[in-house]
Parts: C-alpha cells; structure tokens; sequence
C-alpha cells in the first residue's frame, strides 16, 4: 500500500498540514520540525504527488518551444540546447513543430496544449508583421528567429546582418573577390535570408567591391539537395567566381558536393563558408568553415528571460536579445 501524507504525520508526530508544508517548502517552518518530517519521509518512502503539487501551485514545470522544422539540423540542435538548458533549471520542454505553416503556428498560440505548459518558446516562419495581434496571448510568451514583431514581448535572436559580414569579410581577406551568395528565394521581406543578404552586400560594399547579381544563386529549401542545384546552375551558366557563402551549413555543403562532383577543387578554386556551425561542418571534407551564431546562448538567454516572465521576478519591459557570434575558420575557406 502507498505511504500517504496520514502516515508521515503520524511518524513524525506533526499534523498533515506541517508535512504538507514542509514537501512545498514553505518558509516559517522550524528546523527541527523540518528534520523530523523530511526523516520520517525518507524512513517511509514516501514520494509526494507531484501531477497536484503543480495543479495547486498553478504550474507545470513544463515550458513549450515551437520550431519550423525539426529535420533542418539548425532547428535539431536549438532544441537539444534548449532541452538543456531547461534541464538545468528544473524544467521539462515540450516541442511542437509547425513547418511555418501559418495555421499551424496560430494552433500553437491557441490550442489547449497551452494549459500543459507555463510559457511558450516560439520561432513564427509563416506569421507575418501583419499578424502581431495573434501573438496578444495571456501566457508568457519569447519569440526566436527573424521575425521581429512587437516591442510588446521578448525577442532572442542572433545577429544576422553582422554575421553575415564577418562570414563575406573573411573570404575577402582570404583573397576571395567572386563571392557567390547561395540561398537567396523570392518575396522575402524580413526573413533570415533577407538579413544574411544585406550583411553579405555591406561587406561587399565595405570592400569596394559592386554586388553583381549573377553572383546571388537563389535556391529552394534551406537543404543539401538544393544547395546542390543551385551550385549546379551555377556551374551550367558559366558564372565566373571564387568563393560561397551560402546562407546556411547544408546549402554550403550541397554546394561542396556539387564543386567536388564538376573537379572544382576545394578551397584550391573555390572558398566556401556556410552559416549555423552544425555539428557536421567539423566532419565534411573538407571541413566547413562557418558562422558560430551563439546556438547555445540563445538557448539559456530565452529559457531565463522566459522563466522570469513565469515566476513574475522579471523587472525590466520586453527587450530584444541579440547573441554573440565568431567566424570559425576550416579547411573549406583556406587561402589557396
């Protein structure tokens, strides 16, 4: 038979209330008191429940992150740093992914699985400025990604445009001067693609360089297999240059792949760095050079800011979050 709260007042001789007391920690209780609850408790085995503690506490313990897609390994590895981070803090997480389908991330906002959760980490990809209402909800709530919407809620992101300069920067000081940049897609708006492009153009600019429109390969998904084809046409239409940056890891190593099968050799003929510093860049070949885009700082800097908005110990009005990020130079970026 399970041991109840009856029976470890009896055994430490205090009243159900006091043992209650002690299991959530409230303050005012004597030490001695305390030492005799939490020794019967340990003699008896018993394992309070912890489903109501929450429910009478008004939370969970459990905080939600929605994501776009979970199979891009950027996403994959926000999530396993979030988890971690989470863990540290006593928190468990619960991942939804949208695919940036617009009704799906409405669904998020609005669904009956908030009740499971006491905040939400979320990453909007189909939402757009027009729709900040949606984001009016009654739950804490930290917005992840690009998509700037509201001074009303926290935002942590990485810094994109600057980015984006140091990774063109640094093939223009390996002697790089045809930079392609690969990823680029139609009707962006604010996006992340929109964001690396303009940093890519400045440090262009910043070098006296004019930004040749042959030399923006567009693409589709964010993925190896269009990185691929995107570097493909390239090759097909004859555009002469020397290095890539492609706005993410797997477009970059698409690309590679793509330079390797035509005997482009790399970094001999053509520099390549990519962006995000997926686990796989230190293990390509050659290895990727990339962008360190603060993964793991974003992670523990949202699950703090989001936790303080939970607990209510949040003094300061909503901010923007911006990480820090280095250029980690590999074998794809050497000077020739």
């Amino acid at each position: 038979m399970a041991v109840t709260l009856h029976d470890v007042a009896r055994a430490a001789g205090v009243s159900i209330k006091t043992v209650s007391n002690v299991i959530n920690d409230y303050p005012h209780i004597r030490p001695a008191t305390r030492a005799r609850v939490e020794a019967a408790i340990a003699e008896l085995g018993y394992r309070p429940n912890l489903s109501a503690r929450s429910l009478r506490r008004g939370r969970t313990g459990v905080i939600g992150l929605a994501l776009p897609e979970l199979s891009l390994p950027y996403f994959a590895e926000l999530a396993d740093s979030v988890m971690r981070a989470a863990d540290q803090r006593g928190l468990t997480v619960l991942i939804e992914q949208t695919e940036g389908d617009p009704a799906r991330e409405r669904s998020v906002l609005t669904s009956a699985r908030r009740q499971l959760t006491d905040g939400l980490l979320f990453s909007p990809l189909g939402l757009g400025a027009a729709d900040e209402e949606e984001l009016a909800v009654e739950f804490p709530l930290v917005l992840l990604g690009e998509r700037l919407f509201t001074p009303h809620l926290d935002h942590v992101t990485m810094q994109n445009v600057a980015a984006a300069r140091a990774a063109t920067a640094h093939l223009l000081e390996s002697g790089r001067r045809r930079i392609v940049a690969l990823g680029s897609y139609g009707g962006e708006g604010v996006s992340t693609a929109s964001l690396r492009l303009q940093g890519y153009r400045e440090a262009l600019e910043s070098a006296g360089l004019a930004v040749d429109r042959a030399l923006i390969g567009s693409s589709g998904p964010w993925r190896r297999s269009g990185g691929a084809e995107a570097m493909r046409r390239l090759l097909e239409a004859g555009v002469d240059f020397d290095g890539v940056f492609a706005l993410n890891d797997t477009l970059a190593l698409g690309a590679m792949r793509a330079l390797q099968d035509a005997g482009v050799r790399v970094p001999h003929d053509v520099a390549v760095i990519g962006f995000d510093d997926i686990d796989e860049a230190r293990y390509s070949s050659p290895s990727l050079s990339s962008i360190d885009s603060g993964r793991d700082e974003i992670a523990r800097t949202a699950v703090d800011v989001l936790q303080a908005r939970i607990d209510g110990t949040a003094t300061e009005p909503p901010a923007l979050f911006e990480a820090s990020f280095r250029v980690v130079a590999r074998e794809s970026s050497a000077r020739a």
